[in-house]
């Protein structure tokens, strides 16, 4: 008892000291909720899972001035099931998140360590009226798997915003004995913001090589995504529209290989297009809509989702939500209904759960 008693002691002197030296927050989103998924090889399936709408996770956040408008940073975060209470990555601290920085007003903020992929931070934030998240997330036919979420060993630059423009570039070192250049993946983006308008262009180039020992380099072609996304907040409504361009191996990465007891195959020239909508209902509620598109220009394996939720804000930090959706796959396509942290088993989901923020 001793030993737990001091144990917790000097966690939190080690937190509160931290805090004072160097503001440090403690953040985190707790998400689960019931899924029913139907259509897949697995039958119909009811689970309580986590991170339907956001996935559930833990992180620390410090800054520190050092003067003349520069600031220190850090961000550590980690995911985690609340379902079952395991990391959702195993034997992984950080998985989410890990990087330090410098931010500067006038020049910009240059970080290091594992960080998010334009591409992800461009749906997320602007291309995705459900947010990457509950069943009718762009996460089930925008390729948004892997290092397209995030990326390791990464250097990344972001300038600051000059009347409503700014810039992202990112380098992530593929690091990987015997060469330079396999697993290696860059990108840009190019933001503008102006009032009730939003839009954000992304280029993504990923080098899919691999190096095992004693064996010869596996060569492929690049993989290269080119992704447009836009809002405008009409206030009766807010309107979203997002297209994207994908070429080469493992520009669209398969989120569930299997799922129908046939084996669809990765495209290598495809497309991808969403519009949706978000409908403000009362002083706390959001009806989210979407129509997304998957066209497969190699194989033919075409794919279609029409997805509908509903969100009631208790408070800013805490709301329920609803959502369903439902894919039609053509010519052997394997594209499930999924959510935030989870693929799917079938062509068609509904999520109730709740989200906590804090």
């Amino acid at each position: 008892m001793n030993k737990t008693w001091l144990a917790t002691a000097v966690m939190y002197g080690l937190v509160f000291n931290a805090s004072a030296q160097s503001n440090v927050t403690i953040y985190g989103i707790v998400d689960a909720g019931l899924v029913a998924e139907r259509g897949g090889a697995a039958g119909n399936v009811s689970k309580v899972t986590s991170g339907v709408g956001s996935v559930s996770r833990l992180g620390f956040r410090g800054v520190e001035d050092l003067g003349g408008g520069l600031q220190a940073l850090f961000i550590l975060e980690s995911g985690f099931k609340v379902d079952t209470g395991e990391s959702d990555v195993a034997n992984a601290f950080g998985n989410r998140q890990a990087l330090v920085g410098l931010n500067s007003r006038s020049l910009g903020m240059l970080t290091f360590g594992r960080q998010k992929n334009p591409l992800y931070k461009a749906l997320g934030e602007v291309g995705d009226p459900f947010g990457l998240g509950y069943a009718g997330t762009s996460k089930n036919l925008f390729p948004l798997v892997g290092p397209n979420t995030r990326t390791s060993n990464t250097v990344a630059y972001a300038t600051p915003s000059y009347e409503g423009l700014s810039g992202e570039v990112t380098y992530s070192m593929g690091e990987q004995a015997g060469s330079q250049s396999a697993g290696r993946q860059y990108a840009a983006a190019l933001a503008y913001s102006n009032g009730n308008l939003n839009t954000r262009l992304v280029y993504n180039s990923r080098n899919s090589d691999s190096v095992t020992p004693d064996a010869p380099l596996v060569s492929h072609d690049l993989g290269h995504n080119l992704l447009f996304v836009a809002n405008y907040n009409f206030h009766v409504l807010k309107a979203f529209f997002s297209y994207s361009q994908d070429k080469g191996y493992n520009s669209a990465v398969l989120p569930s290989a299997n799922a129908y007891g046939t084996a669809p195959k990765a495209s290598t020239d495809s497309s991808d297009l969403l519009v949706g909508a978000t409908v403000p209902v009362g002083a706390r509620g959001t009806i989210m809509t979407s129509y997304l598109h998957k066209n497969d220009k190699q194989w033919n394996q075409d794919a279609s989702q029409f997805g509908i939720g509903y969100s009631y804000a208790w408070t800013k930090r805490t709301n329920t939500y609803i959502a369903y959706a439902k894919i039609n796959n053509k010519n052997g396509a394997g594209y499930t209904v999924g959510s935030n942290g989870d693929p799917g088993s079938g062509n068609s989901a509904f999520d109730l759960g709740i989200r906590h923020a804090f």
